[in-house]
């Protein structure tokens, strides 16, 4: 009796950047001012001038568009003579999911993003970020 022959497999793509949602331009520019704002409450927290570092500091906090993420960035200062000065580390995501929803998500030690909260408002998240930890820099 012969073997029966199994189908042959393939690699395929789930889905295309086209399945997701447009962000609006208008709240767009709404979450990336409410991002900045809340920026300006973690400056004074976690950027103080180093007069002789020993390690890595972090010398600005800002925000960045890629696709339809709205990053919160650190940008560290480096201490060590190899290397560039300077590196960036993001540490929180804001995907936009649709409506005036985003998902919420850090940057985990594995270097992979956790995604922790789904479809919440703007200010929702802005208001976690500030009051939840696991968000900060």
């Amino acid at each position: 009796m012969a073997a029966k022959k199994r189908p042959r497999r393939v690699w395929a793509r789930s889905g295309s950047p086209a399945d997701k949602p447009k962000i609006p331009d208008v709240l767009k520019a709404r979450a990336q001012t409410e991002a900045d704002t809340l920026l300006e409450h973690f400056r004074p927290l976690h950027i103080r001038p180093e007069e002789n570092p020993q390690f890595n500091y972090i010398t600005e906090l800002s925000s960045v568009w890629f696709r339809g993420y709205l990053y919160l960035r650190a940008i560290y200062a480096n201490v060590y003579p190899h290397g560039d000065p300077t590196f960036e580390v993001r540490f929180t995501r804001l995907e936009y999911a649709g409506g005036e929803k985003f998902n919420l998500a850090y940057m985990r030690h594995t270097g992979q993003w956790w995604e922790v909260y789904h479809d919440l408002p703007l200010e929702d998240a802005i208001r976690t970020i500030r009051e939840e930890i696991i968000f900060h820099p």
